[in-house]
């Protein structure tokens, strides 16, 4: 990781698609076209001389680290489409295909079976606003610059979206369709998007039922009353606008799809509102955890979440996600009936984590596992093979920008943190990095003091501003995290190295 600009503290199926020139009049923008349907689809080869002009001005990788891997991604002229799909809030293990004993999740677990599903997977900032920077830039909060959720995104570093759309010289179509959710002033400018769809109601947080929507810069009635139907729709009406095209004329494309589902307050539309009413919690929540009291002080986060029954609210949450893999359904569904299953990479991943009441604690921004551990979940035909697979190498929100940018065959900016999972998703036995950093910055009127740490495959160390003792974690022998080794001869027999990581990083 480059130098922080900051002193680290000395620490011991519902609307039909339209077509194009519909969608054209609707979204108040042109769309361009797309990519035929066939196998890794081979890309002309005039267009992408043109987009490796363009990006051989940019600042590249040097020889060596985090170029573009070889095998099937890497034919030249293959440009697959990409469907990016983002959760909010969701804890790692709340999926089917991750074992959880109640949610439905059929959606998730079909790109997992069909693909591969990552088991280590974590932020570098637990926040919400920071998260989704990283995911967009490739790099720690302390570079691009949305530290926490009231520092505004400053556009200071180019998004993947811009590198692969037409105007970046990637050759993409590009949409951003949902939640944005970084401070500023509105939404900000993406003139490289062929569709912008977003909303600041209620500071960006957006609201489930009838979301006021921004569509291209206009104002837009919700046409739809639930959320993440409403969002769907809007990817669903850009790929079959893309297909219109004549196939000579098409260009791949690139979705980033950012749901609502995962934050509170808890709603979900008829048909799934109430299905987990009578699931049991046990065994999920923590045995400390009662229905009525918990969460109401201590180190929580209001959020709404602690009005009412604490059982009752996680119900509702995993019907939030529910919901939302409903929608994941109609669109995997539409790709494989349209002949774009085996050309499209479709990634769902979570923005950060959630703790419901381990540690004593609910939410996110404290360093727990629960806390920056993400689902990720990959279908990438002709490279996740085996179906089903999983893959134990460590992955990290800000890796997800230059994997895009590889799968396209773009050179990947030196001023990139995270590291293409191309390689990973080829080989099983692929060496993943050995270690990442923690950051986090403390913003009124929350109380989680300001941290920096380092994660390996087996320690954890977390140095506080103020206020605590320092985190030292054995995951191996501690996975719950309850020993804290700091201090004791134990601990001091591995900090001096997990402290030099940090410094090495920074």
């Amino acid at each position: 990781m480059n130098t922080k600009s900051d002193h680290k503290p000395d620490l011991p199926a519902s609307n039909q698609p339209r077509s194009r020139r519909q969608a054209l009049k609707v979204m108040g923008a042109a769309l361009a076209g797309g990519l035929p349907a066939v196998l890794w689809p081979r890309w002309r080869n005039d267009r992408q001389d043109s987009a490796v002009e363009a990006t051989e001005q940019r600042s590249i990788r040097p020889e060596g680290r985090g170029q573009p891997a070889k095998g099937p991604a890497q034919t030249p002229g293959a440009r697959p489409n990409i469907l990016f799909i983002l959760g909010d809030n969701h804890n790692y293990e709340t999926m089917g295909c991750a074992g959880h004993p109640f949610i439905q999740t059929p959606g998730m677990d079909r790109i997992a079976e069909e693909g591969l599903l990552f088991g280590n997977t974590f932020n570098t900032t637990a926040l919400c606003s920071p998260s989704r920077a990283s995911i967009l830039t490739g790099a720690y909060a302390s570079k691009h610059g949305v530290k926490h959720n009231h520092t505004p995104w400053t556009g200071q570093m180019t998004t993947f979206l811009e590198l692969l759309s037409k105007d970046g010289g990637g050759g993409y179509d590009t949409a951003f369709i949902g939640k944005w959710h970084m401070p500023g002033e509105g939404l900000p400018e993406m003139p490289f998007l062929d569709l912008f769809v977003s909303y600041t109601y209620r500071e960006g947080q957006g609201a489930y039922f009838n979301c006021p929507m921004i569509v291209n810069g206009v104002e837009t009635p919700s046409r739809t009353p639930y959320i993440s139907e409403e969002d769907t729709n809007y990817a669903l009406e850009f790929i079959q606008a893309n297909l219109a095209q004549p196939e000579e004329e098409r260009r791949p494309f690139c979705i980033y799809l950012s749901h609502r589902a995962g934050h509170p307050p808890f709603q979900s539309p008829e048909g799934i509102k109430g299905m987990y009413d009578e699931a049991s919690v046990e065994g999920i929540l923590p045995d400390h955890v009662d229905p009525w009291w918990y969460g109401k002080a201590k180190r929580n986060v209001f959020q709404g979440v602690m009005l009412g029954n604490y059982y009752g609210q996680y119900r509702r949450y995993c019907e939030t996600l529910t919901a939302m893999d409903r929608d994941i359904v109609r669109l995997l569904d539409f790709l494989d009936e349209n002949g774009l299953r085996d050309n499209t990479v479709v990634i769902y991943m979570g923005d950060n984590g959630m703790q419901w009441g381990t540690h004593d604690c609910h939410g996110i921004r404290e360093p727990y596992e629960e806390s920056i551990r993400l689902p990720l979940i990959v279908r990438a035909p002709g490279l996740t093979t085996p179906s089903g697979a999983r893959r134990a190498q460590m992955a990290l929100n800000i890796d997800i920008a230059p994997t895009l940018l590889d799968l396209a065959g773009l050179p990947i900016p030196a001023d990139m943190d995270g590291e293409s999972l191309v390689p990973i998703l080829t080989d099983p036995e692929a060496e993943g990095r050995d270690h990442f950093e923690l950051e986090f910055w403390r913003y009124f009127p929350e109380q989680t003091p300001t941290y920096f740490g380092v994660r390996t495959d087996r320690f954890k160390y977390v140095g506080f501003e103020r206020g605590r003792q320092p985190w030292l974690f054995d995951l191996q022998e501690d996975p719950g995290e309850q020993n804290n080794l700091y201090g004791t001869a134990q601990g001091e027999a591995v900090v001096a190295e997990l402290k030099a990581l940090m410094e090495g990083s920074g």
